[in-house]
């Protein structure tokens, strides 16, 4: 199994799918990758040399923001926001949408499973 950017990637499949699996490393991004390595995209994980996987790891290193400095650079950016206390960064501290979906009655992925009103039916004698 070969290791990528700190990320164990899955050695059965073509080298251009299994880049996605490292975080920030969508399909265009691991093609990109492919071409600048001079590797073809569309040969499996386990058929690459490790002079292969070594040009591939340092095209990853040098030119994109992958895994944890990435994760990093996004929960900064979010914290950011939140003590700025700016309308997207309020809609984060309530765990709300924040790009504009309705909620009155979607969002329960955001917002969590739905909690049902205690005493809302009259009770009639």
């Amino acid at each position: 199994m070969a290791r990528i950017a700190g990320v164990n990637i899955p050695s059965q499949k073509k080298l251009g799918v299994a880049l996605t699996y490292v975080y920030g490393v969508g399909k265009k991004v691991s093609i990109d990758v492919c071409e600048k390595a001079n590797v073809d995209s569309n040969t499996r994980v386990n058929d690459l040399s490790e002079n292969e996987i070594k040009n591939i790891s340092d095209v990853i290193a040098s030119s994109f923001l992958v895994e944890g400095d990435l994760r990093r650079e996004v929960s900064g950016n979010i914290k950011r926001l939140k003590d700025l206390g700016t309308y997207r960064g309020v809609r984060h501290r309530k765990n709300l949408p924040c790009r504009g979906q309705r909620t009155h009655t979607n969002a329960r992925t955001k917002k969590g499973k739905a909690i049902a009103i205690a005493g809302k039916k009259k009770v009639t004698k």
